[in-house]
């Protein structure tokens, strides 16, 4: 099992690329960032943890952020955690995927959701109801743009005649597509249409009842689950009993949550948890 990290990357904080230097002298697997492009003023979606958090409203471009962090490493792998794809446009995104790949030599790992700021995603032309069925297209669209010389696509949210687009990613067929999510909806999308489930580490017991699920509903679509990554994110605490439990269990890996905060908060708490790699 993979220890890899994940941060608001803003202005504020340690720099992506100083941190994936840091990470990668450590021996960390990954560095995940997350997105939102702004945070309407007035914003009435509910955010789970009361008070919306300051980094938030001052978030990097994920594509940004990991390009550098892979500018400045040889081996650790980047990605975003979560894209909210259904904000962007589904064949420039696929552009910025195949080019952040393909620069990295490989080394990009794809989160995705569907969000849950209904105001931001109002922003972009995407009504809240429909996300997830927009999400889906988008994904499908995307995969014919990383995988065919001549793509096309025609869906309800996603259309397009045949395009020509060019690099393709380093990672074949794709860059691991992760979704994000713990409802029973989300992992039947991951079994559907996505290489990888990406949950949040909340509760550790409903976390493992929901792997069970995954496991049972990947089996009834005759889905290997060697092809099905799972990526703990948001550890809060370095804690060996949970992390013996998710490596038993076959987890591919857990992010260990950073605090958007500057180099003499952040290295003390990677060397800490460094231990748990060694």
């Amino acid at each position: 099992m993979h220890i890899g990290a994940c941060i608001f990357p803003t202005d504020r904080a340690i720099r992506p690329d100083d941190l994936a230097r840091e990470l990668e002298t450590r021996r960390f697997e990954s560095l995940f960032v997350p997105e939102h492009t702004h945070i309407p003023t007035s914003r009435r979606s509910p955010f789970a943890g009361g008070q919306l958090p300051e980094e938030y409203k001052r978030t990097y471009d994920p594509f940004v952020a990991l390009m550098a962090a892979a500018a400045a490493t040889k081996n650790l792998k980047v990605g975003t955690g979560i894209c909210l794809i259904i904000e962007r446009d589904t064949i420039t995104t696929a552009k910025a995927v195949a080019s952040l790949d393909a620069l990295s030599d490989g080394r990009f790992l794809f989160g995705i959701g569907g969000g849950w700021n209904a105001e931001e995603m109002e922003h972009h032309g995407t009504e809240f109801k429909t996300r997830f069925k927009k999400l889906e297209e988008q994904v499908r669209a995307m995969k014919e743009i990383w995988t065919k010389d001549m793509a096309e696509f025609h869906g309800r949210f996603v259309n397009f005649d045949s395009i020509w687009s060019w690099p393709k990613p380093a990672q074949k067929p794709n860059p691991p597509v992760l979704l994000g999510g713990e409802s029973g909806y989300t992992l039947q999308r991951v079994v559907d249409f996505c290489d990888g489930w990406f949950p949040r580490a909340r509760n550790h017991e409903t976390l493992m009842s929901a792997f069970t699920d995954l496991k049972a509903r990947a089996a009834k679509a005759g889905r290997d689950m060697k092809t099905v990554s799972v990526s703990v994110f948001g550890a809060a605490t370095a804690d060996e009993a949970k992390f013996d439990a998710y490596r038993e269990a076959g987890f591919t890996r857990v992010l260990l949550r950073l605090p958007p905060e500057g180099r003499e908060v952040v290295l003390p708490l990677i060397d800490q948890w460094a231990k748990l790699i060694h």
